[in-house]
Protein backbone atom coordinates (compact mmCIF):
# COMPACT_ATOMS: atom_id res chain seq x y z
CA UNK A 1 0.00 0.00 0.00
CA UNK A 2 1.42 3.29 -1.08
CA UNK A 3 1.81 5.78 1.81
CA UNK A 4 -0.18 8.97 1.62
CA UNK A 5 1.61 12.27 1.14
CA UNK A 6 0.63 15.92 1.42
CA UNK A 7 0.17 16.14 -2.34
CA UNK A 8 -2.67 13.61 -2.16
CA UNK A 9 -4.74 16.04 -0.07
CA UNK A 10 -3.96 19.18 -2.09
CA UNK A 11 -5.70 20.26 -5.24
CA UNK A 12 -2.78 21.50 -7.33
CA UNK A 13 -5.02 23.59 -9.59
CA UNK A 14 -6.30 25.55 -6.59
CA UNK A 15 -2.91 26.27 -4.99
CA UNK A 16 -2.22 29.60 -6.76
CA UNK A 17 -5.63 31.03 -5.81
CA UNK A 18 -5.37 29.72 -2.24
CA UNK A 19 -1.77 31.03 -1.97
CA UNK A 20 -2.79 34.49 -3.17
CA UNK A 21 -5.62 34.71 -0.70
CA UNK A 22 -3.44 33.53 2.14
CA UNK A 23 -0.76 36.01 1.08
CA UNK A 24 -3.21 38.93 1.06
CA UNK A 25 -4.63 37.94 4.44
CA UNK A 26 -1.16 37.56 5.98
CA UNK A 27 0.05 40.82 4.44
CA UNK A 28 -2.98 42.67 5.82
CA UNK A 29 -2.42 41.17 9.27
CA UNK A 30 1.27 42.07 9.30
CA UNK A 31 0.55 45.62 8.09
CA UNK A 32 -1.96 45.98 10.92
CA UNK A 33 0.71 44.84 13.37
CA UNK A 34 3.14 47.37 11.88
CA UNK A 35 0.52 50.10 12.26
CA UNK A 36 -0.03 49.17 15.90
CA UNK A 37 3.74 49.30 16.51
CA UNK A 38 3.90 52.76 14.91
CA UNK A 39 1.00 54.01 17.06
CA UNK A 40 2.63 52.66 20.21
CA UNK A 41 5.97 54.28 19.36
CA UNK A 42 4.37 57.66 18.68
CA UNK A 43 2.25 57.45 21.85
CA UNK A 44 5.26 56.63 24.02
CA UNK A 45 7.26 59.40 22.38
CA UNK A 46 4.55 62.01 22.99
CA UNK A 47 4.31 60.98 26.62
CA UNK A 48 8.08 61.28 27.02
CA UNK A 49 8.43 64.52 25.04
CA UNK A 50 7.67 66.92 27.94
CA UNK A 51 10.54 65.51 29.99
CA UNK A 52 12.78 64.58 27.06
CA UNK A 53 12.39 67.06 24.17
CA UNK A 54 14.94 65.18 22.08
CA UNK A 55 12.51 62.23 21.79
CA UNK A 56 9.92 64.28 19.92
CA UNK A 57 12.59 65.75 17.66
CA UNK A 58 13.98 62.28 16.92
CA UNK A 59 10.52 60.98 16.02
CA UNK A 60 9.98 63.89 13.61
CA UNK A 61 13.28 63.06 11.91
CA UNK A 62 12.59 59.35 11.57
CA UNK A 63 8.78 59.17 11.21
CA UNK A 64 8.61 58.68 7.43
CA UNK A 65 11.59 56.31 7.21
CA UNK A 66 10.35 54.26 10.18
CA UNK A 67 6.84 53.87 8.74
CA UNK A 68 8.16 52.76 5.37
CA UNK A 69 10.59 50.35 7.03
CA UNK A 70 7.88 48.63 9.10
CA UNK A 71 5.58 48.39 6.06
CA UNK A 72 8.37 46.90 3.92
CA UNK A 73 9.21 44.37 6.64
CA UNK A 74 5.55 43.31 6.87
CA UNK A 75 5.21 42.83 3.11
CA UNK A 76 8.55 41.02 2.88
CA UNK A 77 7.56 38.56 5.62
CA UNK A 78 4.23 37.95 3.89
CA UNK A 79 5.96 37.26 0.57
CA UNK A 80 8.47 34.90 2.17
CA UNK A 81 5.81 32.88 4.03
CA UNK A 82 2.79 32.88 1.74
CA UNK A 83 3.86 33.47 -1.86
CA UNK A 84 4.25 30.49 -4.20
CA UNK A 85 7.93 29.97 -5.02
CA UNK A 86 8.39 31.16 -8.58
CA UNK A 87 10.97 33.30 -10.32
CA UNK A 88 8.71 36.27 -9.94
CA UNK A 89 8.16 35.73 -6.20
CA UNK A 90 11.90 35.19 -5.65
CA UNK A 91 12.69 38.43 -7.47
CA UNK A 92 10.04 40.29 -5.46
CA UNK A 93 11.39 38.84 -2.22
CA UNK A 94 14.94 39.92 -3.12
CA UNK A 95 13.78 43.43 -4.04
CA UNK A 96 11.89 43.72 -0.77
CA UNK A 97 14.96 42.53 1.13
CA UNK A 98 17.10 45.21 -0.54
CA UNK A 99 14.36 47.77 0.19
CA UNK A 100 14.37 46.78 3.86
CA UNK A 101 18.16 47.17 3.99
CA UNK A 102 17.97 50.59 2.34
CA UNK A 103 15.16 51.81 4.60
CA UNK A 104 16.98 50.56 7.68
CA UNK A 105 20.07 52.50 6.55
CA UNK A 106 17.83 55.56 6.06
CA UNK A 107 16.55 55.24 9.64
CA UNK A 108 20.15 54.99 10.87
CA UNK A 109 21.05 58.10 8.85
CA UNK A 110 18.27 60.07 10.49
CA UNK A 111 19.24 58.89 13.97
CA UNK A 112 22.91 59.70 13.42
CA UNK A 113 22.12 63.15 11.96
CA UNK A 114 19.82 63.98 14.85
CA UNK A 115 22.36 62.84 17.43
CA UNK A 116 25.24 64.79 15.91
CA UNK A 117 23.13 67.91 15.30
CA UNK A 118 22.15 67.91 18.95
CA UNK A 119 25.75 67.44 20.03
CA UNK A 120 27.07 70.13 17.67
CA UNK A 121 24.40 72.59 18.83
CA UNK A 122 26.11 72.55 22.22
CA UNK A 123 29.35 73.74 20.63
CA UNK A 124 28.54 76.65 18.29
CA UNK A 125 31.38 78.06 16.21
CA UNK A 126 32.00 81.64 15.19
CA UNK A 127 33.98 84.68 16.21
CA UNK A 128 33.17 84.11 19.90
CA UNK A 129 33.74 80.34 19.90
CA UNK A 130 36.19 78.98 22.44
CA UNK A 131 39.04 76.63 21.69
CA UNK A 132 37.25 73.62 23.20
CA UNK A 133 34.10 74.38 21.19
CA UNK A 134 36.03 74.49 17.90
CA UNK A 135 37.83 71.25 18.77
CA UNK A 136 34.58 69.47 19.64
CA UNK A 137 32.87 70.77 16.49
CA UNK A 138 35.75 69.54 14.35
CA UNK A 139 35.77 66.07 15.87
CA UNK A 140 31.98 65.71 15.75
CA UNK A 141 31.91 66.74 12.09
CA UNK A 142 34.57 64.19 11.24
CA UNK A 143 32.82 61.40 13.18
CA UNK A 144 29.53 62.25 11.51
CA UNK A 145 31.01 61.82 8.05
CA UNK A 146 32.86 58.68 9.06
CA UNK A 147 29.68 57.13 10.49
CA UNK A 148 27.77 58.01 7.33
CA UNK A 149 30.39 56.33 5.15
CA UNK A 150 30.35 53.20 7.33
CA UNK A 151 26.54 52.96 7.11
CA UNK A 152 26.64 53.30 3.32
CA UNK A 153 29.37 50.67 2.94
CA UNK A 154 27.60 48.18 5.21
CA UNK A 155 24.21 48.77 3.50
CA UNK A 156 25.62 48.33 0.00
CA UNK A 157 27.56 45.23 1.04
CA UNK A 158 24.48 43.70 2.64
CA UNK A 159 22.41 44.40 -0.47
CA UNK A 160 25.01 42.80 -2.73
CA UNK A 161 25.22 39.72 -0.55
CA UNK A 162 21.56 38.95 -1.28
CA UNK A 163 22.66 37.81 -4.76
CA UNK A 164 24.16 34.31 -4.86
CA UNK A 165 26.66 35.36 -7.52
CA UNK A 166 28.06 38.05 -5.22
CA UNK A 167 28.40 35.52 -2.42
CA UNK A 168 30.60 33.41 -4.68
CA UNK A 169 32.67 36.46 -5.57
CA UNK A 170 33.02 37.28 -1.90
CA UNK A 171 34.24 33.79 -1.12
CA UNK A 172 36.84 33.93 -3.89
CA UNK A 173 38.03 37.34 -2.75
CA UNK A 174 38.27 36.09 0.80
CA UNK A 175 40.44 33.20 -0.38
CA UNK A 176 42.87 35.66 -2.00
CA UNK A 177 42.57 38.35 0.66
CA UNK A 178 46.30 38.73 1.08
CA UNK A 179 47.01 39.56 -2.56
CA UNK A 180 43.92 41.71 -2.88
CA UNK A 181 44.84 43.76 0.18
CA UNK A 182 48.34 44.39 -1.16
CA UNK A 183 47.05 45.48 -4.56
CA UNK A 184 44.35 47.67 -3.02
CA UNK A 185 46.84 49.23 -0.65
CA UNK A 186 49.21 50.12 -3.47
CA UNK A 187 46.42 51.46 -5.67
CA UNK A 188 44.83 53.55 -2.92
CA UNK A 189 47.99 54.65 -1.14
CA UNK A 190 47.39 58.36 -1.72
CA UNK A 191 43.72 58.18 -0.78
CA UNK A 192 44.37 56.14 2.35
CA UNK A 193 47.16 58.47 3.43
CA UNK A 194 44.75 61.41 3.16
CA UNK A 195 42.12 59.50 5.14
CA UNK A 196 44.58 58.71 7.92
CA UNK A 197 45.77 62.31 7.84
CA UNK A 198 42.16 63.45 8.19
CA UNK A 199 41.73 61.24 11.25
CA UNK A 200 44.93 62.64 12.70
CA UNK A 201 43.81 66.23 12.12
CA UNK A 202 40.41 65.60 13.68
CA UNK A 203 41.81 64.17 16.92
CA UNK A 204 45.28 65.71 17.25
CA UNK A 205 43.89 69.26 17.66
CA UNK A 206 46.37 70.63 15.11
CA UNK A 207 43.61 72.54 13.33
CA UNK A 208 39.95 73.06 14.10
CA UNK A 209 36.97 74.43 12.24
CA UNK A 210 37.07 78.25 12.25
CA UNK A 211 40.82 78.41 12.96
CA UNK A 212 42.82 81.17 11.27
CA UNK A 213 45.70 79.71 9.25
CA UNK A 214 48.32 80.74 6.70
CA UNK A 215 48.56 78.06 3.99
CA UNK A 216 50.29 78.38 0.61
CA UNK A 217 50.91 82.05 1.43
CA UNK A 218 47.19 82.71 1.83
CA UNK A 219 45.40 84.01 4.94
CA UNK A 220 42.16 82.19 5.59
CA UNK A 221 39.80 80.45 7.96
CA UNK A 222 39.25 76.67 8.23
CA UNK A 223 35.75 76.17 6.84
CA UNK A 224 35.49 72.38 6.53
CA UNK A 225 37.51 69.29 7.43
CA UNK A 226 36.58 66.18 5.45
CA UNK A 227 37.99 62.66 5.37
CA UNK A 228 40.57 63.51 2.69
CA UNK A 229 40.88 67.31 2.35
CA UNK A 230 40.49 70.61 4.18
CA UNK A 231 38.63 73.64 2.80
CA UNK A 232 40.14 77.02 3.70
CA UNK A 233 38.04 80.12 3.14
CA UNK A 234 40.47 82.84 2.06
CA UNK A 235 39.93 86.47 3.07
CA UNK A 236 38.55 87.39 -0.39
CA UNK A 237 35.93 84.59 -0.24
CA UNK A 238 37.89 82.18 -2.41
CA UNK A 239 38.10 78.54 -1.26
CA UNK A 240 41.46 76.80 -1.07
CA UNK A 241 41.09 73.01 -1.09
CA UNK A 242 44.15 71.46 0.55
CA UNK A 243 44.85 67.70 0.92
CA UNK A 244 44.87 66.55 4.53
CA UNK A 245 48.47 65.37 4.21
CA UNK A 246 49.53 69.00 3.63
CA UNK A 247 48.76 69.77 7.27
CA UNK A 248 50.53 66.69 8.62
CA UNK A 249 53.73 66.76 6.54
CA UNK A 250 54.46 70.47 5.95
CA UNK A 251 54.61 73.46 8.32
CA UNK A 252 51.82 76.02 8.38
CA UNK A 253 50.74 78.92 10.59
CA UNK A 254 47.80 78.58 12.98
CA UNK A 255 46.91 81.95 14.48
CA UNK A 256 44.30 80.51 16.84
CA UNK A 257 46.07 77.38 18.05
CA UNK A 258 45.87 78.25 21.76
CA UNK A 259 43.81 81.43 21.59
CA UNK A 260 42.42 83.99 19.17
CA UNK A 261 44.19 87.02 20.70
CA UNK A 262 46.90 88.50 18.47
CA UNK A 263 49.43 91.32 18.36
CA UNK A 264 50.05 93.55 15.36
CA UNK A 265 52.44 96.37 14.50
CA UNK A 266 52.13 99.66 12.62
CA UNK A 267 55.28 101.46 11.40
CA UNK A 268 55.62 105.08 10.28
CA UNK A 269 58.73 106.86 8.95
CA UNK A 270 58.63 110.51 10.14
CA UNK A 271 60.89 113.52 10.46
CA UNK A 272 63.21 113.97 13.43
CA UNK A 273 61.07 116.83 14.67
CA UNK A 274 58.26 114.45 15.63
CA UNK A 275 57.42 114.21 19.35
CA UNK A 276 57.05 110.54 20.39
CA UNK A 277 55.52 111.57 23.73
CA UNK A 278 52.78 113.63 22.07
CA UNK A 279 52.20 110.90 19.52
CA UNK A 280 51.89 108.35 22.33
CA UNK A 281 49.17 110.44 23.95
CA UNK A 282 47.32 110.57 20.65
CA UNK A 283 47.60 106.78 20.31
CA UNK A 284 46.11 106.25 23.77
CA UNK A 285 43.19 108.48 22.87
CA UNK A 286 42.60 106.62 19.61
CA UNK A 287 42.65 103.18 21.24
CA UNK A 288 40.30 104.31 23.99
CA UNK A 289 37.68 105.34 21.41
CA UNK A 290 37.54 102.09 19.39
CA UNK A 291 36.03 98.71 20.40
CA UNK A 292 38.56 96.95 18.16
CA UNK A 293 41.25 97.22 20.84
CA UNK A 294 41.05 94.57 23.57
CA UNK A 295 42.99 96.63 26.10
CA UNK A 296 45.97 94.28 26.47
CA UNK A 297 48.88 95.90 24.63
CA UNK A 298 49.54 99.51 23.55
CA UNK A 299 53.18 100.39 22.84
CA UNK A 300 54.78 103.22 20.82
CA UNK A 301 58.55 103.12 20.38
CA UNK A 302 61.24 104.65 18.18
CA UNK A 303 62.64 101.53 16.59
CA UNK A 304 65.11 103.20 14.19
CA UNK A 305 66.63 106.63 13.51
CA UNK A 306 68.81 106.48 10.42
CA UNK A 307 68.79 107.95 6.93
CA UNK A 308 67.31 111.26 8.01
CA UNK A 309 64.03 109.70 9.24
CA UNK A 310 62.72 108.35 12.53
CA UNK A 311 60.84 105.05 12.46
CA UNK A 312 57.91 104.91 14.86
CA UNK A 313 56.76 101.36 15.69
CA UNK A 314 53.35 100.89 17.28
CA UNK A 315 52.28 97.58 18.81
CA UNK A 316 48.59 96.95 19.49
CA UNK A 317 46.45 93.91 20.36
CA UNK A 318 43.00 92.66 19.39
CA UNK A 319 40.67 89.78 20.23
CA UNK A 320 40.97 88.06 16.84
CA UNK A 321 42.68 88.32 13.47
CA UNK A 322 39.86 90.24 11.76
CA UNK A 323 39.69 92.84 14.52
CA UNK A 324 43.48 93.18 14.51
CA UNK A 325 43.55 93.86 10.76
CA UNK A 326 40.90 96.58 11.10
CA UNK A 327 42.61 98.03 14.19
CA UNK A 328 46.00 98.36 12.46
CA UNK A 329 44.45 100.14 9.50
CA UNK A 330 42.47 102.41 11.83
CA UNK A 331 45.54 103.40 13.87
CA UNK A 332 47.63 103.99 10.75
CA UNK A 333 44.97 106.16 9.12
CA UNK A 334 44.27 108.25 12.23
CA UNK A 335 47.95 108.89 12.98
CA UNK A 336 48.67 109.90 9.39
CA UNK A 337 45.77 112.36 9.58
CA UNK A 338 47.05 113.66 12.95
CA UNK A 339 50.56 114.25 11.56
CA UNK A 340 49.20 116.05 8.51
CA UNK A 341 46.80 118.26 10.45
CA UNK A 342 48.37 118.92 13.86
CA UNK A 343 52.08 118.17 13.44
CA UNK A 344 53.08 119.01 9.87
CA UNK A 345 56.69 119.50 10.93
CA UNK A 346 56.87 115.75 11.55
CA UNK A 347 56.05 114.89 7.95
CA UNK A 348 58.94 113.01 6.29
CA UNK A 349 61.38 115.22 4.40
CA UNK A 350 64.47 114.60 2.30
CA UNK A 351 67.30 117.02 3.18
CA UNK A 352 70.04 118.00 0.71
CA UNK A 353 73.04 120.02 1.98
CA UNK A 354 74.40 122.30 -0.76
CA UNK A 355 78.01 123.62 -0.45
CA UNK A 356 77.79 127.09 -2.06
CA UNK A 357 81.53 127.67 -2.18
CA UNK A 358 82.06 124.73 -4.44
CA UNK A 359 78.98 124.53 -6.59
CA UNK A 360 77.16 127.87 -6.63
CA UNK A 361 79.87 130.57 -6.88
CA UNK A 362 80.60 132.07 -10.32
CA UNK A 363 84.15 131.33 -11.67
CA UNK A 364 86.82 134.04 -11.17
CA UNK A 365 88.34 135.00 -14.51
CA UNK A 366 91.73 135.62 -12.89
CA UNK A 367 91.77 132.11 -11.50
CA UNK A 368 93.53 129.72 -13.76
CA UNK A 369 91.64 126.84 -12.26
CA UNK A 370 88.37 128.42 -13.38
CA UNK A 371 89.70 128.72 -16.89
CA UNK A 372 90.84 125.12 -16.78
CA UNK A 373 87.30 124.15 -15.80
CA UNK A 374 85.96 125.82 -18.95
CA UNK A 375 88.67 124.83 -21.39
CA UNK A 376 90.83 121.77 -21.35
CA UNK A 377 92.79 119.73 -23.80
CA UNK A 378 95.55 120.91 -26.13
CA UNK A 379 97.85 123.97 -25.56
CA UNK A 380 95.93 125.82 -28.26
CA UNK A 381 92.76 125.39 -26.19
CA UNK A 382 94.47 126.89 -23.11
CA UNK A 383 95.65 129.83 -25.23
CA UNK A 384 92.14 130.47 -26.45
CA UNK A 385 90.94 130.28 -22.85
CA UNK A 386 93.41 132.97 -21.79
CA UNK A 387 92.35 135.19 -24.65
CA UNK A 388 88.65 134.75 -23.88
CA UNK A 389 89.03 135.35 -20.15
CA UNK A 390 91.53 138.22 -20.34
CA UNK A 391 90.04 141.55 -19.01
CA UNK A 392 89.59 144.20 -21.65
CA UNK A 393 87.94 147.57 -21.57
CA UNK A 394 87.14 147.40 -25.23
CA UNK A 395 84.32 145.00 -25.76
CA UNK A 396 85.25 144.47 -29.38
CA UNK A 397 88.92 143.73 -28.67
CA UNK A 398 88.52 139.99 -28.73
CA UNK A 399 86.86 140.18 -32.11
CA UNK A 400 89.65 142.36 -33.52
CA UNK A 401 92.25 140.05 -32.02
CA UNK A 402 90.56 137.19 -33.67
CA UNK A 403 90.39 139.14 -36.93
Amino acid sequence: MTPLTLLDFVDLDAVPERGLGFFLMLAALLLAVALVIIVIIELVTRLAAPRHPWAGSLLRHTRLALRLLLAAIAVQIAVSLAAVETRFSVAIDRLLTIAVIGLFAWVLFEIVDHAFEGAMARYPVGAEATRSARRAHTQLTFLRRLTTVIIIVVAVSSALLTFPQMQAVGASLLASAGLASIIAGLAAQSTLSNVFAGVQLAFSDAIRVDDIVIVEGEWGRIEEITLTYVVVRIWDDRRLVVPSTRFTTEPFENWTRTGSELLGSVELDLDWRVSPATMRERLDALLGDTPLWDGRVSVLQVSDATGGLVRIRILVSAADAGSLFDLRNYVREQLVEWVRRESPSAMPRTRVIVDGAETTAAPDPSDGSARRQLFSGTPEAHQRAQQMMAPSADPVAPSRAGA
